[in-house]
């Protein structure tokens, strides 16, 4: 458990440096990069860890042997074409998970940092976005990477930026064209014209690449009834930051366009939970919940700020989150039926050999 515990550390004492380097005008950002170049490499050079190893293991193999044109076929295009590069250039999925690993991270901290402490945002995530989606889903982990770096161009009011982001991210997961309405329902400026050109966009990518799987999507989620262990777990994760963010929205200080688009989240954070008793598949739900982790990030990131008392901002606030986030990891870590999965942590070089690819 030991390493991470180590990354939950490296974050939980950034975020209480944070303030004070600030106030000392030092500049955090190579630090912060370094810590997401860290993340890259722990998620990269994992080894058997996570719970669908084996699954993007199967994918990697049945891979080596069609042409580049069939690989986009066998997975999300964009994944299956990342899994046929490696093997051309005579790597190993120890490539396919570093790359995988770098977008994630660069998504993540282009979004921690537009928010007022980067560090507590990443911290936020250690527990269940990293640890637990990029380590183990490894498409759907890549897709939210796309989304976060998309969310934090829009947060400079970039429609155009932030569809381009999406796409990326349905090349790798399907499912993230979902993202889509909630950005278009906040619009504020040429609303209409751009509600409907997102709206366009998402029959585009619906029509490309989410229609040829829709057979094999309602199979496995809803006509199987297949239940996610956990997914109660991890929707009701998304519930207190959706209701804090709902009473004491004017306390958050955005901009129109922003209040909307992280309102929208909030409702649809709560939908989840509503959809979570009445969707057959548990499953479906637990995955489109995964698109709303970011809720968590900017909202309990934003709380010491929220609820800033004379100085800048709620040190005592921050410090709960950090006591917040530990509980969380500790409790996975421990007592979660698929931990064992993720336990120990094994490094690529230390325990690959040539062998496993033969």
């Amino acid at each position: 458990m030991f390493p991470y515990w180590f990354l939950f550390s490296i974050f939980a004492a950034g975020s209480l440096q944070y303030r004070r380097r600030m106030a000392l005008g030092q500049e955090s950002g190579p630090l912060l990069i370094s810590a997401g170049l860290f993340i890259a490499l722990m998620i990269g050079l994992r080894y058997e860890v996570g719970g669908d190893w084996g699954t993007y293991d199967r994918i990697f193999e049945s891979i080596r042997y069609v042409s580049m044109s069939d690989s986009l076929g066998l997975s999300d295009p964009g994944y299956g074409l990342l899994n046929w590069v490696a093997l051309k250039l005579g790597f190993d999925i120890w490539f396919v998970n570093l790359v995988c690993g770098a977008i994630f991270s660069w998504g993540l901290v282009k979004f921690a940092r537009r928010q007022p402490n980067p560090w507590l945002a990443i911290l936020v995530a250690v527990p269940y976005l990293i640890i637990v989606v990029a380590m183990g889903y490894t498409r759907q982990g890549v897709a939210i990477g796309f989304i976060l770096a998309g969310l934090a161009a829009l947060d400079r009011i970039s429609m155009v930026r932030f569809a381009v982001y999406v796409f990326g991210a349905v090349l790798f997961h399907k499912s993230a064209v979902i993202v889509l309405p909630l950005v278009a329902l906040s619009a504020s400026r040429n609303r209409i014209v751009t509600v409907l050109l997102l709206v366009l966009l998402m029959a585009s990518l619906y029509y490309v690449f989410v229609a040829a799987s829709v057979d094999r999507l309602v199979t496995n989620y809803v006509d199987a009834e297949y239940e996610s262990q956990g997914a109660a777990i991890r929707v009701a994760m998304n519930l207190p930051p959706a209701v804090l963010y709902l009473i004491f929205q004017k306390k958050f200080e955005l901009s129109p366009a922003q209040e909307k688009l992280w309102r929208n989240f909030a409702f649809a954070a709560l939908g989840t939970l509503v959809a979570l008793w009445t969707v057959a598949s548990s499953t479906a739900v637990d995955r489109l919940a995964l698109y709303l982790i970011p809720l968590q990030m900017f909202v309990l990131s934003r709380l010491p700020f929220v609820f800033r008392g004379r100085g800048q901002s709620n040190g005592q606030v921050a410090l709960a989150l950090i006591a917040y986030s530990a509980v969380i990891q500790f409790v996975w870590l421990n007592y979660a039926t698929n931990a064992d999965y993720w336990l120990p942590y094994q490094l690529y070089p230390l325990f690959w050999t040539p062998s496993d690819t033969l």
